[in-house]
Formats: structure tokens, sequence, C-alpha cells
């Protein structure tokens, strides 16, 4: 792909954004294309996005799980921006109509107190470097079509990727924790959509340890001359399947003694 197709394809993103307006399958266009070129339509969203006045409060890791690693056939995650028009206070409803097709995964936020990079970085760093850790739900979109109605063909991860990671949204309970309070790898979230159990999972889940996964977030930056900030979030991966959710559903996810975060969907 050239920087031109980059280009054209974050600006399609974008207006899909803007109009509930899925756009068809980049990969299935540029057949050619990478994952240096995923990260380029991303980084040109990015780029625009901050021209409007956006804000970035932080990172999301995605393909954190063997699950879904074997489903999309790629063995490492891959990570997107969280923008300040993305945070959503525990507790409360998300309009209707500002997503196009909305899910929503469980994991565990890590705020940071000062910045962290380099290709260095070592799980100890993240762990001097936080802040301290809350329950949050991620919310997902996909402003790409999940399948080609004609070819059949699914969207892959490079389609993912240049869509910010099908990110769209955070929502971090009430509970701060000291990041060495709890075992993360044994925290663990009940998460119910209208009062019916949808998914379980634990902390294990991310990595097998959700620091590690900042841990890979921090090193992935610093090949593109970034760095996590300080008071930024970060959330690590979700250890859930991701729970579809259409206009009225409402979730809770229950993660025992480190607390519990609800959201709902007009």
């Amino acid at each position: 792909m050239t920087p031109q197709d980059h280009a054209q394809a974050a600006a399609e993103l974008l207006q899909a954004e803007k109009t509930g307006q899925q756009i068809g399958l980049l990969s299935l266009r540029h057949p050619e294309m990478g994952m240096d070129d995923a990260y380029a339509i991303q980084t040109a969203i990015h780029q625009a996005k901050l021209a409007r006045g956006r804000r970035v409060i932080g990172w999301k890791i995605g393909l954190t799980s063997k699950a879904m690693q074997y489903t999309l056939n790629i063995d490492i995650p891959d990570s997107g921006i969280l923008f300040d028009d993305m945070l959503f206070a525990d507790g409360g409803r998300i309009p209707k109509g500002r997503f196009i097709q909305p899910r929503i995964e469980a994991e565990i936020a890590f705020i940071m107190k000062t910045a962290i990079g380099g290709s260095n970085v070592t799980r100890t760093d993240v762990l001097t470097a936080t802040d301290y850790v809350a329950p949050a739900l991620e919310i997902l979109d996909t402003r790409i079509a999940r399948q080609d109605h004609a070819t059949g063909q699914s969207r892959n991860v490079f389609d993912t990727i240049s869509d910010n990671a099908a990110n769209a949204g955070v929502v971090l309970g009430a509970q701060r924790h000291s990041v060495d309070a709890f075992d993360l790898r044994w925290v663990g979230a009940i998460t119910s959509r209208n009062r019916q159990v949808e998914e379980t999972g634990l902390g294990a889940g991310v990595l097998n340890d959700p620091v590690e996964s900042v841990v890979w977030l921090a090193r992935r930056m610093a090949q593109y001359g970034q760095r996590i900030e300080p008071g930024q979030i970060v959330l690590s991966g979700s250890f859930i399947r991701p729970v579809e959710c259409p206009s009225g559903t409402e979730i809770a996810a229950d993660f025992g003694p480190f607390g519990t975060v609800e959201i709902g969907f007009a």
C-alpha cells in the first residue's frame, strides 16, 4: 500500500464512524496489505483526530488470548488508541446510535503514574510505573464490515488494526487497587447481559499475566517512537469473548473483591 492508500483508508474509516455506515474489507481491496500498513492507517486516524481537537487518554491491547489469536491466525497481540471522547461513566448509558455494532469485553485497566517506554521494558518497570489498577469494560465497535457478502471473506487482523483495533470506548469501575494488592492472574469476572451470565474468565487468559500485556505494549510502542504517558489508561486485554450489545442491553461485570463495572445501551 502507498501512503495515499493509507490516507484514503483512514478518511473512509473516520467517515464510517461519523455516519454509522460501515466500509468494505480493506484486506480485500488491498490483498498486499501487511501489519505495517495497518498501523500506518491507524496512525493516520490518530493524527486526524488530534487535529480535530481530540486527546489521547490511553491505549488498548487486543488479541491477548490464545483463543482469539487462533481465530485470526496470528500469534501476537495488537493495540489501539483511547481518545477522550471514548470514556464513559460506570453505570452510565450509551446513547442510541452512538455505535454501529457494539460489543463489550471485561478487562483489568492499568492507570500509569509515570511514563514508560523502550524496547527493554520489564515487568518490574511496569509495576513501578503503575499508579493503580481497576476493573474495566472495553466497548468494541467495527467501522469495517465483519464479512464481505459477495465473497464470504471475513475481516482479518489487518482490517481490525486499521480500524483502531476495533476500539470504541472504555468504562472504569469505581474501585482502585495497588498493582500488587491482588495476583492479577487470578482476578476474574462474571459478565452478565440483562441479568443472564454470558461469560466468565480469569486474568491469566491475558498472556498468562496482564502485567506482561503492558510490557508487550510498551515495547511495541518503542518501535514507533512512542511511550505510555503519566495518567494514561492501559486496557490490558480481555479474558472473555466479546458480548454483543444491541439496543436495550444492560451489562454488569462482577470482579468479586476486585470490584464491579456496569454500562447500559439505550
